[in-house]
């Protein structure tokens, strides 16, 4: 990816350790990274920036932070593909999918990860939302 077309994503965990990881992680794949370190930070934060596209963790704050933010982030930018990224199955057994209608009309995502993602397949699903 050349530099001038270097694309920005915004990065919104309130685990510094993941989202450090995370952060190198897009680095490497050649991305600019915003972050920030739960809900409210984030909702300060896309008052000044428009992102190519957002990862959002699901529980921060709040058990459905990442919900209200990913409408939050629609409402004000309608074309950024939002990815939400969770570890909620694994510490709570709770699922959800953007494959059933039911969950399609309240969450406004455009992709659902489970955290713990290799390079390789957060590649293929950014690659898949930005159209590379």
């Amino acid at each position: 990816m050349k530099n001038e077309e270097k694309k920005t994503i915004f990065l919104v965990d309130d685990d510094a350790d993941y989202a450090f990881q995370m952060t190198k992680m897009l680095e490497n794949m050649g991305y600019e990274v915003v972050s920030a370190n739960g809900q409210k930070e984030a909702e300060e934060k896309i008052e000044n920036i428009k992102p190519d596209l957002a990862i959002i963790d699901l529980m921060m704050e709040n058990k459905d932070s990442g919900f209200i933010l990913s409408h939050r982030l629609k409402n004000r930018f309608p074309d950024v593909p939002i990815i939400i990224a969770t570890a909620l199955t694994s510490e709570t057994g709770m699922m959800f999918s953007l494959e059933d209608e039911e969950d399609k009309k309240w969450i406004k995502a455009d992709a659902y990860l489970e955290k713990g993602l290799r390079q390789d397949q957060l590649e293929r699903e950014i690659n898949k939302l930005l159209k590379l």
